[in-house]
């Protein structure tokens, strides 16, 4: 049941903290665990940083799936 849950929150999630930490080669686990940490501290200025940087996120994959979908390109 909880493994179900995780696969669902994940998949419908943006994917911010799995490009965050591909792109600076850190635990995907100790990035979600700042996430969730700095968001109490900080009185959730993370949740509308990870909102804004899921919407870019979603923007350019939007762009470079457009960008790609050429005949010649493939």
């Amino acid at each position: 049941m909880l493994q179900q849950m995780i696969g669902y929150i994940e998949r419908q999630s943006f994917g911010v903290c799995t490009y965050l930490a591909d792109r600076f080669n850190i635990s995907l686990a100790k990035l979600r665990l700042f996430f969730i940490y700095s968001s109490f501290l900080a009185v959730g200025f993370p949740i509308v940083f990870y909102l804004l940087a899921g919407i870019v996120l979603d923007i350019r994959r939007y762009i470079r799936f457009r960008r790609r979908s050429s005949v010649w390109e493939q």
